[in-house]
């Protein structure tokens, strides 16, 4: 499992450079101390700001900084970088919501949501999501920020987070190992800044909504801190669904209505389906994977030929692939073949991320891409800027390399033999905490995190019928980061904003209600 795993991220495609630390660098850190002593200590920065949305101007303090968790002697054992954003002159903190933010990998800092939708300035993108240098920021119009303070935390050894010492970083490179560091700062930040109070969010990315769900049990039954909602961008919740690997016949069934939407926009799908609205389109697929798909799978070498043939032309017919090429597959389409396979007359491949975008490889006849030109598209812009706004828009003194992504393999998901799975988690913290609300935002041309296998997730989380209502289910027309597309950006801050209002007038209405029942 842990290799299979191992797999899928190194197919992100990330520049080994960013990953591996030489045995030479590795000395170099050894032999420099005073490296460990300047993370021994906090340090902040602030700066205000104006910023304007719907036509409101809102004020606002930034805070670059680091908080030390420290162990059972108050000696440091690791320094966590955060950035934040609070609104200026409120007198009610305990009406102001917070909302903690990350993204995933595992490895990555919390640059995406920050820099991409959620923060007060964004990368300068195209419309359709391209960066062209060169690269700056500019006013986030769609920021959440007239909705809720801000925090975009770093985990250990992503940004400036670095363990203490910093040969004890693989100490934070785990599922359990990485939740109570985040636990732990969470904690420790709202006693410092007076937020026990506030309504409480918490929002992840990819493995960050991982992250978010453990979080939300591990802050719950570890302090007793329950959280108002969590806000899942681009969710995998169970590892089984996007894993694929001999014996688990799950994905396979999940990804092809991301096959089939990719399909659409390229143009690669017969007139019949082509002619038809994407969500159409993604109905027949649905309906195809419930009442044939799942069922010729289940059967395996029980299939006749007849029907073995019939179900690799209804593939092909929604995938946009060959007939021969499905029936050599034994009618199971791998995702990184997918993204090679598709417009491989064309000499184009599809992003991962993404799958709006196209490569170019020199090698037209492989089997997988070289990289995933929906990562290219952006990764570049997003780390020239992030270092450019921190060291002089927020006045970060030092020299410190921040990480943009990073290498923490190997990673333990733990569960032995099993897939990590914490929807199970999720089912437990919605059901001891019955007022918390969950927002799901899926982009159509994900084959990272597929919005079916969202959908399978949640329609088997088993929860009571006596909480209806309690999960925002939001689609947009892009990939992972659904936010670089602005038609996407635009509909993700208005249903952020429809979340935040719901969650909070619901447990308003709750409160006034327990009250007139007390009196």
């Amino acid at each position: 499992m842990r290799k299979a795993i191992h797999c899928l991220l190194i197919c992100l495609n990330l520049l080994i450079f960013q990953f591996h630390l030489s045995s030479a660098e590795a000395k170099k850190v050894k032999a420099q101390p005073e490296a460990s002593k300047c993370l021994t200590t906090e340090g902040f920065t602030e700066t205000t700001h104006e910023l304007v949305i719907n036509g409101k101007s809102i004020a606002y303090k930034a805070v670059a900084g680091t908080l030390l968790l420290k162990d059972e002697k108050c000696d440091p054992k690791a320094s966590i970088f955060f950035i934040s954003y609070m609104k200026e002159k409120v007198t009610d903190l305990s009406q102001r919501p917070i909302t903690f933010c990350f993204n995933g990998g595992p490895g990555s800092s919390s640059v995406w949501l920050h820099l991409g939708t959620f923060g007060p300035k964004r990368v300068a993108l195209t419309d359709n999501g391209d960066a062209l240098p060169p690269y700056h920021l500019i006013d986030n119009e769609f920021s959440i920020l007239d909705d809720t303070d801000l925090v975009f935390i770093d985990p250990v050894s992503t940004g400036f987070s670095r363990a203490i010492p910093p040969e004890s970083a693989k100490d934070y490179h785990g599922v359990e190992e990485d939740i109570k560091s985040m636990a732990e700062f969470i904690r420790i930040y709202i006693t410092q800044y007076h937020r026990w109070e506030s309504p409480k969010f918490i929002a992840g990315e990819s493995y960050g909504t991982t992250r978010a769900v453990g979080l939300a049990g591990y802050l719950h039954k570890n302090y007793y801190l329950n959280i108002n909602g969590l806000i899942l961008v681009s969710s995998v919740l169970n590892f089984q669904s996007i894993d694929f690997n001999a014996g688990n016949d799950l994905p396979y069934l999940l990804f092809l209505p991301s096959y089939t939407a990719t399909a659409w926009y390229h143009k690669k799908l017969p007139p019949d389906l082509q002619q038809l609205p994407l969500e159409e389109v993604l109905k027949i697929a649905r309906e195809f994977v419930d009442n044939v798909y799942a069922n010729a799978l289940f059967k395996g070498d029980l299939l006749s030929k007849d029907q073995y043939q019939k179900v690799a032309r209804e593939i092909a017919h929604l995938t946009g692939l060959s007939v021969d090429y499905v029936e050599k597959s034994q009618l199971r389409i791998d995702m990184m073949r997918y993204v090679k396979e598709l417009l491989r007359n064309n000499r184009r491949t599809i992003g991962r991320f993404d799958s709006r975008f196209l490569g170019i490889d020199i090698d037209a006849v492989g089997e997988y891409f070289e990289y995933d030109p929906s990562m290219d598209a952006i990764f570049g812009a997003f780390t020239a800027t992030l270092n450019h706004y921190i060291y002089n828009d927020l006045k970060w003194k030092g020299e410190s390399h921040y990480k943009i992504l990073t290498d923490v393999q190997p990673w333990k998901y733990g569960n032995g033999n099993q897939y990590l799975n914490v929807a199970e988690t999720l089912r437990s913290i919605m059901t001891r905490n019955p007022y918390l609300r969950i927002f799901v935002a899926n982009g159509c041309y994900d084959l990272a995190t597929p919005f079916f296998a969202t959908e399978y997730t949640f329609n088997h989380l088993g929860l009571d019928p006596s909480f209806p209502n309690r999960v925002m289910m939001t689609y947009y027309d892009a990939g992972h980061m659904m936010y670089i597309y602005r038609p996407a950006l635009i509909k993700l801050k208005e249903d952020l904003a429809k979340f935040f209002r719901i969650t909070l007038e619901a447990q308003e209405k709750e409160l006034h209600t327990n009250d007139s029942i007390s009196h």
